[in-house]
This record gives C-alpha cells, structure tokens and sequence, in this order.
C-alpha cells in the first residue's frame, strides 16, 4: 500500500487546520478522499496522545471554560428514531478551558451538555494544573456549580460565572447575532478579581475553532458525518492552535512569534505542520 510522505501530509494539514472540507482538500492537493480521512483519524489519535503527555503541571492561574454546539450526522430534529438517544447523532459539544495568560488550551472534551461530561472535562483540567490557587470563569451552566467547588477546593478557588442577556430587535434574526443587553457577575467561590471575570478569551477561542475546522462552520454542508472523525479533527485543530499558530498578543509581548506552548514553558519554537506530520514516524 502506497504511504503518503510527509511532506504530502503536511500540505494536506495545512489544509485542513485552515477551515477546508475533505472534498476541498482533495481538490488542492490531489490526494485521494478516503487517503486523507484515514490521514485524520491517524492524525487524530497522535496528536490527542501527544498533548496528554505534554500538556501537564502546567503553571496556570486563570482558566475561562465554555462548551461549543456543533452537530454529527443530522442536526437533532433530523435524526433517525433509532438514533435518537445514541451519542454522535445530532447535537454534540465540545468542552474548553484556556488559560487567559497563555492563550494555551489544556484541556477539552467532546460530550453532552450535562453535569456528566463536564465533571469529566474539569477532573481533566485539574490533573494537568500545578498545586496552588486558581480563578475560573464560566457561562451560566447550572453543572459547572456541581463540579467547580468540589472537585478544586472551596479554599483553593476563586469561581464566578459570567451570564449574558441576549435581545433580538431585528426583524429578520436568521443569520444574525443576537444583541448582548448586560452582564451578571455572580461570585460563586472565593475572591475572584474582578478585572479578570470574563469569558472573552474562550469565547474568541470558539470563533477560532469555527473558522479553522471546517466541521464546525455553521449553516455548512463540511460536518462530520461520524463522531470519531469529529473527535479526530478537534485533536488536529488544538494541536495545531497550540503548537504551530503564533498568537499576535503573545508575538507582541514576548518579541518573537511565539504560540500558547512556548509561552506556557512546553514548547520552544513554533511548530511546523510537517513537524505535526511527523508525529506518525
């Protein structure tokens, strides 16, 4: 069987880490559609392995988490009745956590939006943080208060949730966002700093997904048609954000092009996408 070289993969990643669909990707580079999802699901699998290994006692001091709606399949009014309560068809949620010093993501999981999962993300979370006090911000989500206090430590955490107010005043609301109207901060745990409540870095993290992974583009036609394949290119996107995309504020501040890893202490040079490549030899 014929293998791809590197330097082939890497023009297929680039591809891909910039928001490409598999049909698109076999048009530019010319390599074979079921080449390339057997590339991803490959590349999948590396890349969650790698950042298990590396992403850890990371010296992190202000997390914001947040989850991302996408869809598998069929979205959820479209799904089969024998799918209906099967996970992978219809609605599925990726969980994230960045640290807002180092743009760094630590940590996600791709789940359901209930107290389950995000008990699984955050014990996550907490495995791969050095020991001492940290303060996190979330959205609203009720489960977040059943998990954050236990599982960090009342005396260890400074917890509040950020909650939005959202009004729609345009005739036609289809396509457009819905207006932010105010802002709650309501402190759950501890002391947190006030200037450093906000969800913007996660938030901004979640366009980044959107705009750099295909199968999470809305009102598109590039999802994922199965879960594992979806799980493969969220792996392949946050290996790609975290080690080979320098981030402009980090670039300013350290003088160099400089990506979450570096500025976290993992990494010391930005990665190439034949770098990423060649976690398959």
């Amino acid at each position: 069987m014929n293998r791809l070289s590197t330097e082939r993969r890497g023009q297929v990643i680039a591809c891909l880490v910039e928001g490409m669909s598999i049909r698109a990707t076999v048009r530019v580079t010319g390599v074979a559609k079921n080449t390339i999802v057997k590339l991803l699901a490959d590349l999948g699998e590396v890349c969650s392995d790698h950042q298990d290994r590396t992403l850890r006692n990371l010296p992190i001091k202000r997390v914001e988490c947040d989850e991302i709606w996408s869809f598998c399949y069929a979205k959820a009014k479209n799904v089969p009745v024998k799918y209906e309560d099967e996970f992978g068809y219809g609605d599925v949620w990726t969980w994230t956590a960045i640290d807002a010093d180092t743009k760094l993501v630590p940590s996600w999981l791709i789940g359901k939006r209930d107290s389950r999962d995000c008990y699984t993300f955050l014990t996550d979370l907490r495995s791969r943080l050095q020991p001492g006090r940290i303060q996190i911000t979330t959205d609203g989500l009720a489960s977040y208060l059943k998990v954050i206090e236990p599982l960090f430590g009342a005396d260890r955490t400074d917890y509040a949730q950020l909650i939005k107010s959202y009004e729609s005043t345009q005739v036609e609301t289809r396509y457009s966002p819905a207006v932010c109207t105010g802002i709650k901060v309501n402190v759950i745990t501890g002391d947190p700093d006030p200037a450093h409540v906000s969800t913007g870095y996660v938030e901004r993290q979640n366009m980044t997904m959107r705009m750099g992974m295909r199968r999470s583009t809305r009102l598109t036609n590039g999802f994922s048609k199965k879960i594992e394949n979806h799980a493969h290119a969220v792996n392949l996107h946050y290996m790609h954000y975290n080690f080979a995309r320098p981030h402009q504020t980090l670039t300013k501040q350290f003088g160099r092009p400089t990506t979450p890893v570096m500025a976290a202490g993992v990494a010391e040079h930005v990665w190439s996408v034949w770098e990423i490549a060649g976690l398959l030899d």
